[in-house]
């Protein structure tokens, strides 16, 4: 299914201040893969999400989402293919209800009005958010915000789905929610994460990113029990495989012990 494809390749960009967000980077992603970016803050992770939807364009290399080369034109084209829940919730969120909110997208893609309601329900029911329907966005937490600002793009039920730090503001019943929607999801789906547990769970696949560059590519259960690898680019084992590490090292002290 080529229209479930993202790829890179060599693409580079550099933002209007002059910083090199990107350099060199190239990885292809196919129908139904679930693949998490990880890095260090200002590792670029964003940034390749950005370009995901067209929100960027690169400053050379080719970006290719389904059948589409990435372009000025395309963008808008693509943006129907790409959902993207962003870090911040209020870049999404402007209607006067949550309800509106969540409802946009469905109604500009011509669903008639009961079958949008349904809809409505049905994903603010997934996050947990359905006594807030008729809430205005403004008067909601921050993890309010981000459940809903996650239900107004599963709402277009898009082909891809790329979500920029999705449990961040979420407290743990709303971020296991979220898990299991993410197991869920059939389509092609790309996390940017500092949560390494959630990409554990939801992540088959790893991509590791440093000053732009992509240092690792590989499964997750690999890339994210390799305790040098994520020391080497700021990060820490997952806290379930710290239990383990821990586990281990204790039961390694006990055998020192009693020999």
């Amino acid at each position: 299914m080529s229209h479930h494809l993202v790829a890179f390749d060599s693409v580079s960009f550099c933002y209007p201040d002059g910083t090199e967000a990107l350099n060199g980077v190239s990885f292809r992603i196919i129908h139904g893969e679930s693949v998490g970016i990880v890095g260090a803050n200002g590792a670029g992770k964003s940034t390749i999400l950005m370009h995901m939807n067209g929100y960027l364009l690169p400053s050379s290399g080719i970006i290719t989402i389904g059948d589409l080369q990435l372009t000025k034109k395309t963008r808008q084209e693509i943006r129907r293919k790409v959902g993207m829940v962003f870090q911040n919730p209020d870049d999404q969120l402007f209607m006067p209800t949550v309800f509106d909110d969540v409802a946009f997208g469905p109604l500009n893609l011509g669903l008639p009005e009961e079958k949008v309601r349904e809809r409505v329900d049905e994903v603010l029911k997934i996050v947990g958010c359905l006594s807030l329907k008729d809430k205005p966005p403004h008067h909601l937490s921050s993890g309010q915000k981000s459940s809903v600002a996650i239900a107004s793009v599963i709402a277009m039920q898009p082909d891809i789905l790329v979500m920029d730090e999705p449990a961040s503001n979420l407290d743990p019943k709303s971020r296991r929610q979220l898990i299991e929607f993410l197991k869920d999801f059939e389509h092609t789906k790309v996390i940017a994460s500092h949560d390494l547990d959630l990409i554990l769970d939801v992540c088959k696949r790893c991509i590791v990113i440093r000053d732009g560059r992509i240092v690792a590519d590989g499964l997750s259960h690999e890339i994210l029990s390799d305790r040098g690898l994520l020391e080497e680019n700021n990060l820490e084992l997952p806290l379930s495989l710290q239990r383990v590490a821990y586990g281990n090292d204790k039961i390694m002290e006990g055998e020192r012990w009693t020999t």
